[in-house]
């Protein structure tokens, strides 16, 4: 075969399908390099094959026509596919580094453990403003003392079981802005009460008001013995403050104790929850302002009076008020009294004499306790006034006091039916004794 015909089929076969030993480059084949430099066998002439003739005459000397031309290369079987980020995945868990791991499930335990705390701590809320501590519960009352904190009055609530929860009472009470509203005193309250209720009730409810009424012409201890027995002060914490000079002083009572100044009236009190000191200072101040108050009308000055006439008005009003209780009648005993006062009569009132007897006089009056000198209040033994008030005079008497009536009486005597029978002279005064008094 000549080496024309051997380089037919050289370029036959390189035209032929491509071999499975050969490399795919941009869709076409091309030899591997073994193969293309591999010389045919014979002593045919060697084919240059690596780089093609640019003119197909050229390849066979001009003496042959051209060979078939070549067909065009395969198209690939499929295109690579290029990934995009966007469809790019994430790595398995698996394939994370074993602390991201653990971090990632720790984050997820910590979020489980916040929702369900903030589950709880909204039922536990919700439960403590909602569910009263009993049911149906039972009425009760409750004591605030004056000056109390906040913290105090919270764990007396729990412990007298009017809440459930001390620190969630002072959470609602920080949350309501309302630990610096709460009152004194005592307060109506009920165990089935929602702790929203209970602190309504201590910031904006009445305390309970006891009443308590100073009927006109007690002295000063049947007042401390009254005010005992309802549970307002102790006595001798009474006695005491009516007898401080300082009190004295602060109220403007010209005498060595607040005889007098105890207005007899109907009041409307706070019961303390401890009896002491400052609880009957509390009250005696109270009886004392009322008196100032009251008096205004007759008394104009007030604090301001002269002391000589407050202590010749208010101590002349209490005669007044003992030995009558016929309003129409005291402005005329008051003026028996001034008159006798103005011509330098002893006044021989019996009520001034059983008040110097003190507390242990036993409600028989005798004619030695009139002869007794040493009584500093005998007005039948002394002249003038006695040194001070001898019981709280109301209004009326105090009125009579100031302006007493104008006429020419001296005596007066107590018929049968607590009215008086009045006289211009000793004679007169004597039968009407005798009358009224023996029964002749």
């Amino acid at each position: 075969m000549t080496a024309d015909g051997k380089l037919d089929d050289a370029q036959t076969d390189a035209h032929e399908s491509p071999s499975p030993d050969d490399t795919v480059i941009d869709g076409g084949t091309s030899p591997l390099p073994s193969e293309a430099s591999e010389a045919p066998s014979g002593d045919a002439a060697p084919v240059e094959a690596a780089t093609p003739p640019d003119d197909p005459a050229s390849a066979s000397g001009g003496d042959h026509p051209p060979s078939t031309p070549p067909s065009p290369p395969s198209p690939p079987s499929s295109p690579p596919t290029l990934a995009t980020p966007s469809t790019q995945s994430s790595p398995p868990l698996s394939s994370r580094p074993a602390w991201l791991r653990w971090l990632l499930r720790l984050l997820g335990v910590l979020c489980l453990v916040v929702l369900c705390a903030g589950g709880y701590a909204g039922y536990d809320a919700w439960r403590f403003l909602n569910v009263p501590p009993q049911t149906p519960g039972e009425e009760t009352t409750f004591d605030v003392e004056p000056g109390a904190s906040f913290d105090k009055v919270a764990r007396q609530l729990e412990q007298r079981g009017l809440v459930s929860s001390a620190w969630r009472f002072k959470l609602l009470g920080h949350w309501m802005e309302w630990t610096g509203s709460l009152k004194a005193g005592r307060f109506a309250m009920h165990t089935g009460w929602t702790p929203g209720r209970v602190l309504d009730q201590l910031v904006n409810g009445q305390p309970i008001l006891y009443r308590l009424t100073l009927r006109e012409g007690l002295t000063w201890w049947e007042v401390g013995r009254l005010l005992e027995s309802e549970g307002f002060a102790r006595f001798s914490d009474f006695s005491a403050v009516i007898h401080d000079p300082a009190f004295l002083r602060h109220y403007g009572i010209p005498f060595d104790s607040a005889e007098g100044f105890l207005f007899p009236e109907t009041y409307l009190l706070k019961k303390p929850q401890t009896l002491n000191r400052e609880a009957a200072r509390s009250v005696a101040g109270r009886l004392v302002d009322t008196f100032w108050r009251s008096t205004a009308a007759v008394l104009p000055l007030g604090h301001r009076t002269p002391p000589d006439d407050l202590r010749r008005l208010v101590t002349l009003a209490s005669i007044v008020e003992r030995e009558t209780g016929v309003p129409a009648e005291r402005a005329r005993v008051a003026g028996v009294y001034t008159n006798r006062l103005r011509v330098g009569m002893i006044l021989q009132a019996d009520p001034t004499v059983i008040y110097g007897l003190g507390p242990t006089f036993d409600g028989n009056l005798r004619r030695s306790h009139l002869q007794d000198g040493d009584n500093p209040y005998n007005t039948y033994r002394k002249p003038g006034l006695p040194p001070g008030p001898i019981c709280s005079p109301g209004f009326e008497a105090l009125q009579a006091a100031v302006k007493p009536e104008d006429h020419g009486y001296f005596y007066f005597v107590a018929r049968k039916d607590g009215t008086h029978q009045f006289s211009t002279n000793l004679d007169d005064h004597n039968a009407a004794v005798r009358k009224f008094q023996l029964g002749r």
